[in-house]
């Protein structure tokens, strides 16, 4: 095939434990109970932000979190691999930074899809979960992701860097009423330009976009903790110059979905362990097939 050819060129929880402060910690003991950090370095689920912020005190920043992701994304993406850090600040924000990297795939289509890019993001809390007291209340932010550095796909065979951004609002509500049984609800709304998380680069256009998550919390052994969890996220349906002078095919990129476990160690020890299947996308259009639909994901998160 005539791209064929093309696509070879390759474009290189810690809580304070002081019992002075047990009733005046308990919001936040109930903001982060179910979070850690995400794909991209955000609190979130798996993938997708929550409307949580990493902890801080109202006056300052608060113990950095590190964290590191692995997904098998098939042999057309390759490995994808995530390094992340955030701090928290002032008690309502959040800020990080994370690196992807990629080990290329075996396929013909992987080289467009073999270099890595920079993530910087910030969140903001709007609206205190629980705000009055009031137990219907969730917790509201705002939140932009800024992917730079990003070439893939076209940008590949063009030489040069994109910029993928996402704006999103996001709304969380944690119920602990239902007979000990925790449940988490996320749900968020998304301008973006980015497609697949900017694992596909950039969409033709900005567009709205929703994603949401649901977990619930069960006891383990040795006093830890099991979060079960599922979420979706909506791509924007195209790529940006597909199909155009490199890939002369049709391409319709389907909603992301994730399933996960998170377990909890039932010591001080602050640090979460995530692992997931990802269904990225398949066949987008003739002749570009992803081979992305059930990919194992794991993630670590420590806070300092």
């Amino acid at each position: 095939m005539w791209f064929s050819h093309q696509l070879q060129l390759r474009g290189c929880e810690h809580i304070s434990r002081s019992s002075t402060k047990v009733v005046l910690l308990l919001f936040s003991l109930v903001a982060v109970s179910q979070a850690q950090l995400n794909w991209e370095g955000q609190t979130g689920a798996l993938l997708a932000p929550y409307a949580y912020t990493s902890e801080s005190s109202a006056h300052g920043f608060g113990h950095p979190e590190v964290a590191f992701h692995y997904m098998n994304a098939g042999p057309v993406l390759g490995n994808e691999l995530q390094a992340s850090i955030t701090v928290g600040f002032l008690k309502i924000g959040e800020i990080g930074f994370t690196r992807a990297f990629n080990v290329e795939g075996s396929a013909p289509l992987s080289p467009v899809f073999a270099n890595g890019f920079n993530i910087s993001q910030i969140k903001f809390r709007l609206v205190p979960e629980n705000l009055h007291k009031s137990k219907f209340v969730p917790a509201i932010a705002a939140g932009v992701v800024v992917r730079t550095q990003v070439r893939r796909v076209t940008e590949v065979l063009e030489r040069e860097n994109t910029t993928c951004t996402d704006f999103d609002l996001v709304t969380t509500k944690t119920i602990k009423e239902l007979h000990g049984l925790p449940i988490l609800l996320n749900f968020g709304v998304r301008l973006t330009n980015s497609s697949l998380m900017g694992i596909a680069a950039n969409s033709p256009d900005w567009s709205f976009r929703t994603f949401g998550a649901a977990t619930f919390e069960v006891k383990a052994p040795k006093h830890s903790k099991l979060v079960l969890g599922a979420e979706f996220a909506q791509q924007p349906h195209q790529l940006k110059e597909v199909p155009g002078p490199f890939f002369p095919t049709t391409a319709t990129v389907p909603t992301t979905l994730a399933y996960f476990v998170r377990i909890k160690p039932g010591s001080d020890l602050p640090v979460n362990l995530d692992f997931g299947i990802v269904q990225l996308a398949g066949k987008l259009g003739p002749a570009l097939d992803l081979q992305a639909r059930h990919q194992f994901t794991m993630g670590l998160s420590y806070r300092f």
